[in-house]
């Protein structure tokens, strides 16, 4: 699918246009019904954990049902396929992810346009990725760790939780700014690639820190850095990858989206519900707890965070020639 970049601003010409009156009459009735969030992964995991706890504010505070439905498969793109094709009411819409900007050149074939099929509507969080070895590796640092990869080129195995999933993507990133040559070998999901690693079947991992932490304060994985730009609060000590290698970031966003031709007014109260939620402070420490930091967006901030994901992705994906099955 090529897509070009100022095509990502229609996504804010998503939103019907209507008559002011429409808009404000609309926006104040809605929702009188039970909606859905569709969730692209399975239950458990860290993005259904972020579908439920905003579904559970949005039902809370816009009284009614935010019921969230979970459709794993191919990366996420078969609930986006579904929320591409539902009615433009705001009442089907989408847990969307940094996956969902990838795929898009990750996937040759998808029977959606991610850029055309969808308005944005809000953010709820950006994770960082940590990047951890198993102990029995003789490195403590990021530097330590390219020098030993290049004096044994080939010989380092790096997990991922599958081909197109985040760890994999920042492994692509790492691996492009560094000229480290190790050997990919993705899994069916972050957990058995952790079960891996900490029994040295792999040595190195950009893992989540839901799925790392415990073991890094445990002493069972050694952090090396974090992938956003700055450290994360959660572990002062550990550096960002930033300090080493200048410019270096890749994170996850979380947010929703709904299908193009969704209400403006609806979306902008959505919007605004889910900007309460981020600066609530239970929801606050929930994200914290997640090792996640909130992230509040309007839908044309949030437009350009895709924007920019696209780009920067799509060009790491062609230069490595990553394709998904």
């Amino acid at each position: 699918m090529k897509l070009a970049r100022r095509n990502f601003l229609h996504w804010l010409g998503g939103a019907a246009v209507f008559p002011a009156a429409a808009r404000t009459a609309l926006a104040q009735s809605y929702p009188t019904r039970p909606a859905r969030i569709l969730s692209g992964f399975p239950p458990g995991g860290i993005s259904d954990t972020y579908a439920r706890l905003i579904a559970q504010w949005l039902s809370m505070q816009l009284g009614q049902q935010f019921i969230v439905e979970n459709r794993p498969g191919a990366g996420g793109n078969l609930a986006a396929e579904a929320v591409a094709k539902a009615a433009p009411d705001g009442y089907t819409l989408l847990l969307t992810t940094s996956a969902d900007a990838w795929n898009a050149t990750l996937y040759q074939n998808l029977n959606f346009n991610i850029v055309r099929d969808f308005v944005a509507v809000g953010t709820i969080s950006r994770g960082a990725g940590i990047l951890v070895v198993n102990p029995a590796l003789p490195v403590k640092t990021v530097p330590e760790l390219i020098a030993y990869a290049k004096e044994h080129p080939g010989k380092l195995t790096i997990a991922s939780a599958g081909v197109g999933s985040a760890p994999h993507m920042f492994w692509e990133l790492f691996r492009s700014k560094t000229g480290v040559n190790m050997v990919h070998v993705p899994y069916r999901g972050a957990g058995p690639a952790v079960v891996d690693l900490l029994a040295g079947q792999v040595q190195v991992y950009f893992g989540t820190f839901a799925a790392s932490i415990e073991q890094i304060r445990a002493g069972k994985l050694r952090a090396l850095a974090v992938s956003t730009a700055t450290r994360a609060p959660v572990l002062p000590d550990v550096p960002a990858l930033s300090e080493y290698l200048p410019g270096f970031e890749a994170s996850i966003y979380v947010g929703i989206a709904a299908p193009r031709g969704t209400p403006s007014a609806t979306v902008d109260k959505l919007n605004q519900t889910m900007s309460a939620a981020v600066a609530d402070a239970t929801i606050k420490r929930r994200i914290a707890e997640l090792g996640d930091a909130p992230l509040s967006l309007s839908p044309a901030e949030f437009t350009k965070l895709v924007a920019d994901e696209y780009d920067k992705w799509a060009a790491v994906i062609r230069a490595a020639g990553v394709r998904a099955e």
